[in-house]
């Protein structure tokens, strides 16, 4: 949602003259580029536990974080209180910090100015029809009641279930010493459910979850029967579902929340300040091929209404489709302005930060696999002996060398192209790079998942999205019986 000008100088008791001056403060030892950014964030969490909702909070973040750069080393520092004497204290501070070290000769900010314009209405892409705030707090409590009651009444073998409904709005201001000014509220809504099941004397468990960057209109019933189908889903096989033997085989990626591995083992190692750092696999791979011809991977901010979308970037850059991967050669990172000028090329709105208490970095947003050609039918035709995955927890990743392990929750052994037996607890371990290369097949199925999707990285944690098509990659390490 985009308010007037005036709403945000109101938030934040500032002006535009404050503004530069704030900016001119913070430049006059010299600095190459600065930056302000303002944030109001009101935050409510909800959560249901034995039918009753025992736990509810608010939470408010406001202050603003001021950012000098010089040459290549940073001044950042954080003030929780917009008064004029504060504000200037942090902006001191930072320059201080940014012009402390000795420099060399390394460009940090671009120097040119490109983004002007003030934002537009009518192209946000997460407009809030119905307001969090305005909702009373005994609607909510009711809400969480009905997705336990629906829950319930899908399958007896439930025994207990939590449901934690959570929502942000955000009121942001963003200036620089380029004389860009950016300002917008950014709704955010999150649902999740947690339920055991118990079978004779085995336990089970599953979650499922939704979020959008909307307002209290997300809250339907059509969302908590869906939540509750989705809770649900594939019981029968987690009863069944025994541990496979281990080894080297095919495993082909069901189409959605597999998309959690292009982020972790392949999204992260293409942010630019990893290569910069010469830290990622990626580092000396621009421009080659790195999979099979026919294989796009895409980092987005566009889609309306997705966790990861963004009008604009914590930087104040306009939020855009970035191709990594184009016909399965690498075309690019993902910059913020720091990367971007380093690299010689524009920012692609990947600067992002937490809140206004931290210092923007190469994130990824929205970030999945194009379509290809096959059906995902076909793929599982193809396979001999291989297996099915698609539900992960627990990963982990080293970018360093793109070595990978995630924690299968659920899944199928695939025998001379047929799902058999369900299978469970296991591990999936492989190469990121190599496992890129060694993608054989994608089908035509892509879904985007809209589950409450986290990444942490350097101690920030900010929302994203992630997707995939059904993929078959021809080798990786099945860790079993």
């Amino acid at each position: 949602m985009i308010n007037t000008e005036k709403y945000y100088f109101d938030t934040f008791q500032v002006t535009l003259d404050m503004l530069e001056s704030l900016i001119a403060v913070a430049m006059k030892d010299g600095g190459d580029y600065s930056d302000l950014y303002f944030e109001n964030s009101q935050m409510g969490t909800m959560i249901l536990r034995d039918g009753e909702v025992n736990s509810a909070g608010l939470h408010t973040l406001y202050g603003v974080g001021i950012r000098v750069l010089k040459g290549d080393k940073t001044g950042y520092a954080y003030s929780e209180s917009t008064a004029w004497p504060a504000m200037v204290q942090a902006a001191r501070s930072a320059a201080g910090i940014a012009m402390a070290v000795k420099r060399d000769s390394i460009q940090s900010a671009s120097s040119e100015a490109k983004y002007h314009g003030r934002p537009n209405p009518a192209a946000d892409r997460y407009p809030e029809k119905l307001s969090w705030q305005q909702c009373g707090m005994a609607d909510y409590v009711t809400f969480l009641k009905k997705i336990d009651t629906a829950v319930r009444a899908k399958d007896t073998r439930v025994i207990k279930v939590m449901a934690s409904l959570s929502y942000q709005i955000s009121d942001i201001l963003m200036f620089n010493s380029l004389g860009e000014l950016k300002y917008e509220t950014r709704p955010l809504g999150s649902l999740s459910i947690s339920a055991i099941f118990k079978q004779g004397d085995r336990v089970e468990n599953n979650t499922c979850g939704k979020s959008l960057r909307s307002g209290r209109e997300m809250l339907s019933d059509n969302l908590i029967e869906e939540l509750a189908c989705e809770i649900v889903k594939g019981l029968d096989q987690r009863f069944e579902a025994r541990r496979p033997k281990g080894g080297e085989m095919c495993v082909v990626m069901g189409a959605g929340a597999s998309g959690i591995l292009l982020h972790e083992a392949m999204g992260h190692a293409f942010e630019a300040d990893c290569n910069r750092k010469g830290q990622s696999i990626f580092s000396d791979k621009m421009g080659k091929r790195v999979c099979k011809k026919g294989i796009n991977i895409i980092d987005d901010a566009t889609i309306h209404g997705l966790r990861g979308s963004t009008n604009f970037d914590d930087e104040g850059v306009p939020g855009q489709r970035t191709c990594m991967v184009e016909d399965g050669v690498l075309c690019s990172y993902l910059h913020d302005r720091i990367s971007a000028r380093y690299y010689g090329v524009p920012p692609t709105g990947n600067g992002r930060r937490e809140s206004f208490q931290c210092m923007p970095i190469p994130r990824m947003r929205s970030t999945y696999m194009e379509n290809g050609e096959a059906s995902a039918q076909d793929i599982i035709a193809s396979v001999k002996k291989g297996i099915f995955v698609d539900n992960f927890s627990n990963g982990q990743v080293d970018i360093g060398v793109g070595d990978f392990t995630f924690y299968v929750k659920s899944g199928y052994l695939i025998e001379n192209g047929k799902l058999t037996m369900p299978i469970k607890d296991t591990n999936i371990i492989g190469n990121g790079p190599q496992a890129l290369a060694d993608i054989e097949m994608v089908a035509n199925d892509l879904i985007i998942d809209e589950g409450t999707w986290i990444c942490g990285k350097e101690q920030q944690n900010v929302p994203v999205s992630c997707g995939i098509p059904t993929v078959l990659i021809k080798k990786l390490t099945i860790g079993g019986e």
